[in-house]
């Protein structure tokens, strides 16, 4: 394993960047291809000894946020400064840890499918120990962000011993249910979400249900030339899943149709796009452990969203998008294969319960990715990690408000605040 480290100072911060090349493969020696792997630490002047916090993020296929003294941080960064570095981890196919992107395609769909089996949360915890131990941290602390927190989960499976404390944010995964499980699930909570936000604007269902049949006769083009499909235009209903999302989809709807305002927002409002394919075409690999998935959320869909097109759905990726979206459709032959992938268990429930685990879970009442229920039923495995079920925040609510600080009191045994 090589390494590359550089270290620069800016707004009162320290920020030491670490470049590791590791093997894409872990368990197998003959393998010899190798990725790089990139994670910066941030310290503010004077905590350069305090303990490291790990940040996992959400996902999969999204790199760590970058750290800079403004409002461009994200929010939990400064609560986290006060008692820890932070390591920002750049999860392997991710910004800079030789990210996946449409350069890969040169290659034979089945080399490439093959090569993102490998960037599994399994994978990212081994590129995680690497990096603990170049850091020469005996234990560190973990903070794991919805995809983050399903990592998490595989680290306490498998090195628990590396971990101090660990806190999730809307992100403790099932271990044992399947994908269809958990997206019919979810659909019944982007129902719940949905009807919720009629009952507010009871004037944009109608509207909804034109704009869904606009896109059925091929009326809704996207400044980059997609035809937007049914499906896909339901799906900026997401957005109900954040703190704030309710704005995004009201203010589209608002919109006229016609106008250069909607098809843009339109286009920065939908889940998926070509900026991170891995994102598309590995999502729904983050809930199969010891499953195929074949298109489970397609599978899955209820009568009453096939027949009300006003309901939005969340992350419920389609296979016919790698025929009618742009940016998807060169990755259609790959995104086929992974669909039909048995992927290994990532969890190990016996190891989890002996784990020790110390800390805390914030699990969102309303969460529409990741079900309160079954995330409920994984906490109860981790007695040490004290739950948090709070209905004042959605899946980002880490991203504001008090949330790290109060799962941090709640780890120490802090009066809460």
């Amino acid at each position: 394993m090589t390494t590359k480290t550089t270290i620069r100072r800016m707004q009162g911060l320290t920020i030491e960047e670490h470049t590791l090349t590791v093997p894409l493969v872990w368990d197998d020696p003959s393998d010899t291809r190798t990725i790089d792997v990139f994670a910066a630490v941030v310290a503010r002047e004077g905590g350069e000894d305090l303990p490291y916090l790990l940040f996992l993020q959400g996902g999969p296929g999204h790199e760590a946020p970058r750290a800079f003294q403004n409002s461009s941080s994200p929010a939990w960064l400064d609560a986290a400064l006060k008692e820890h570095r932070v390591v920002l981890l750049d999860q392997r196919g991710t910004g800079r840890s030789t990210p996946v992107g449409d350069r890969d395609l040169e290659r034979e769909s089945d080399a490439v499918a093959e090569h993102l089996t490998h960037l599994r949360a399994d994978s990212i915890v081994r590129d995680a120990e690497a990096v603990r131990e170049h850091l020469g941290a005996e234990t560190w602390n973990v903070l794991g962000q919805s995809f983050g927190g399903f990592t998490t989960l595989a680290y306490l499976s498998t090195d628990a011993a590396s971990l101090d404390r660990v806190y999730f944010t809307g992100g403790l995964s099932t271990i044992d249910r399947t994908p269809d499980e958990v997206y019919a699930l979810c659909y019944d909570k982007m129902r719940d979400a949905s009807e919720r936000y009629y009952r507010r604007f009871p004037e944009h269902r109608d509207r909804m249900r034109r704009l869904v049949d606009l896109a059925a006769s091929g009326g809704i083009v996207l400044p980059g030339g997609e035809v937007v499909s049914p499906s896909r235009l339901r799906s900026f209903g997401s957005a109900l899943g954040t703190n704030d999302g309710w704005q995004t989809v009201w203010s589209l709807l608002e919109l006229d149709p016609a106008s250069n305002a909607f098809r843009y927002d339109l286009a920065a409002a939908m889940p998926f796009d070509g900026r991170n394919p891995l994102y598309f075409v590995f999502h729904e690999s983050s809930y199969a452990s010891g499953h195929v998935t074949r298109w489970s959320a397609e599978r899955v869909e209820p009568a009453d969203f096939v027949e009300d097109t006003s309901l939005f759905t969340g992350e419920h990726v389609r296979q016919e998008w790698t025929e009618t979206v742009p940016a998807f459709q060169p990755w259609r032959d790959v995104a086929l294969a992974l669909a039909e992938h048995e992927w290994p268990r990532i969890y190990d429930r016996a190891a989890l319960e002996a784990s020790d685990a110390r800390g805390a879970a914030a699990v969102y009442v309303n969460d529409v990715y990741v079900p309160m229920e079954f995330s409920l039923e994984t906490a109860r495995l981790l007695p040490g990690v004290t739950p948090w079920v709070t209905s004042e925040h959605e899946h980002n609510g880490l991203r504001g408000g008090p949330v790290l600080e109060h799962l941090i009191d709640l780890a120490h045994g802090r009066r809460v605040r």
